[in-house]
């Protein structure tokens, strides 16, 4: 089975939920080879307990193709914005980033719980 590797950029409580998703799709395929984080959240701590390299946005983006997709979960267009163009400065067609609505789908068929909603949240591309 061909690994996808994948980085979780925004380890709030969105972030958190996923996180502990994807950990648990290591055997299906899914390897998360990183994760980005500004505060000292505890899914940051987890991350690192489990492994999971914790890296910056400039870090992500410098692994080029060895990363499949980006989830961004961040809630902040600026992010997603940022990501953007550092990917595109780089000459990445590779890898993709995934906004939080794709996390939210990918959420509802992977679990029957739901995930955290936060007022106000840009959720788009």
């Amino acid at each position: 089975m061909q690994k996808q590797n994948i980085a979780i950029i925004g380890l709030g409580r969105v972030g958190s939920a996923f996180l502990g998703a994807m950990l648990q799709k290591a055997d299906k395929g899914i390897n998360l080879a990183c994760v980005a984080e500004r505060m000292d959240t505890p899914a940051r701590a987890k991350a690192a307990a489990e492994g999971i390299k914790v890296k910056t946005l400039d870090e992500i983006v410098a692994m080029g193709d060895a990363i499949d997709v980006i989830f961004d979960v961040t809630g902040i267009p600026e992010v997603r914005k940022e990501l953007r163009e550092k990917l595109a400065a780089a000459g990445n067609r590779h890898t993709v980033i995934a906004s939080e609505t794709i996390v939210r789908i990918i959420w509802s068929l992977i679990s029957d719980e739901a995930l955290p909603v936060i007022e106000g949240r840009k959720t788009g591309y």
